[in-house]
């Protein structure tokens, strides 16, 4: 049956020229599928969520997490089906399309999660920066794919790569001062894909309607986005309490400096009630189904909204139930990510991944012309053959962002310790 939700603005492929065999799978059927059997979305099953990837087999990776935001994800698409009245029968948001943004939402993320990420935008600060997000729709849409022609992009449709960009504004537009941003951007080179989301080749004229390009999302996008902020909030708690760092006394001690109201301070109440009876998957899997139940479709009007449906609707949050997860990502926050022990581990990934970036440099930019080859052969080859300095820093930050966590830090002993390395280590 015909979803008339989507028209065929929202199928067309990337390199329109270029065709995909047709059988009976869809064309988001087919976005998903790329991602599942590729190697950027086997490598976060090796990068890190909170811990360190390998420090205990319980604790979630960037792959389970992306897993459970899929599942959240389509589980909002059947929700609002059955749920609103502006869905329903051949008419609905289509969850194989929420589910391969979902499932690729974080393969642009370099290794040792967030911290990891800063590392790098500052490494990159005077060559164009590092974002996640845009690291991802990079890899889509150049990247993916390696041969003897180099590498190359999935042709994702627009319908896909527009869900994976959380953020539109460019590097170039948010600079304050000449001070690069911090996050929350697209490279300058990657333009063009707005120009191919929206549909025109005219990108700022075309967006006056629009103060703010970062909150301009399609309804996927915003599907996204709620399933990932519903498994983190939730999941990460979870695996700060599995680890020691979360307890009952630091609850308790936490919440005493807040001015939390009567709702949120009820919703820790209940947290720790859960604690002692030994329920938290039961209550955080009843949690899961709250913050499912929360989201609604409500119509929306905008410049794009004629063009194609998935502009045409919003979607909105119980604000009770977003106070909620923000609560919880607050505690995990200051009361994990702010912990001694992660701060110890983020300094020391952020010393092996600039000592990296740092040899790289000076072999690849500052000459480069050096005679030591410290990169794989196809990698090699490919930055050699590079000769702008920017596009050759970039090939060398893919490189980087590329590796998992066990990989950096196996990179870094073989570059710098001297009781560590193989011949065979690059073969």
């Amino acid at each position: 049956m015909q979803n008339s939700f989507y028209n065929s603005f929202d199928t067309e492929l990337l390199h329109a020229a270029e065709t995909r065999s047709k059988y009976e799978r869809t064309p988001f059927q087919q976005d998903r599928d790329r991602i599942i059997h590729s190697s950027s979305f086997r490598r976060l099953q090796a990068k890190t969520q909170v811990f360190f990837s390998g420090e205990y087999d319980f604790y979630r990776t960037r792959l389970t997490h992306s897993i459970e935001v899929a599942q959240i994800g389509r589980s909002i698409c059947h929700y609002l089906q059955q749920e609103s009245g502006l869905l329903g029968g051949d008419f609905y948001i289509d969850p194989d399309l929420v589910e391969a943004i979902c499932l690729s939402h974080d393969i642009g993320h370099p290794p040792f999660g967030h911290a990891g990420e800063d590392t790098l935008n500052a490494l990159m600060k005077n060559l164009g920066g590092f974002e996640g997000n845009a690291q991802t729709l990079r890899i889509l849409t150049e990247t993916i794919y390696s041969g003897s022609l180099g590498r190359e992009g999935m042709n994702p449709t627009r319908a896909f790569a527009d869900g994976v960009m959380k953020y539109k504004m460019l590097f170039r537009d948010i600079m304050h001062d000449g001070k690069p941003p911090k996050n929350h951007f697209l490279y300058d080179d990657q333009e063009k894909y707005t120009q191919f989301v929206f549909g025109t080749p005219v990108v700022s004229s075309e967006f006056h309607e629009e103060k703010n390009l970062n909150t301009f999302r399609s309804i996927e996008c915003q599907i996204m986005d709620w399933a990932d902020d519903t498994a983190y909030s939730i999941n990460d708690v979870m695996d700060g309490l599995a680890a020691g760092l979360i307890t009952v006394e630091k609850i308790d001690q936490w919440a005493k400096k807040k001015s939390l109201n009567s709702e949120l301070t009820d919703s820790l109440k209940s947290l720790l009630e859960a604690i002692h009876k030994r329920q938290l998957n039961r209550f955080f899997a009843r949690k899961i189904g709250e913050y499912i139940h929360a989201a609604r479709l409500v119509e929306a009007n905008n410049f794009m909204s004629e063009t194609t449906r998935r502009y045409a609707y919003k979607l909105e949050i119980d604000p009770a139930v977003r106070a909620e997860a923000d609560l919880f990502g607050m505690v995990s926050r200051e009361l994990v990510f702010w912990s001694p022990q992660i701060y110890q581990l983020e300094y020391k990934a952020d010393y092996m991944l600039k000592e990296i970036f740092k040899a790289f440099q000076e072999h690849y930019l500052t000459d480069p012309n050096s005679k030591f080859v410290l990169l794989p052969e196809f990698t090699e080859k490919y930055v050699r053959n590079e000769k702008d300095i920017l596009r050759r820093a970039r090939l060398l930050c893919d490189y980087i962002a590329g590796m998992t966590d066990v990989f950096a830090i196996r990179t870094y002993k073989r570059l710098f310790d001297p009781d560590f390395g193989s011949i065979m280590d690059l073969v």
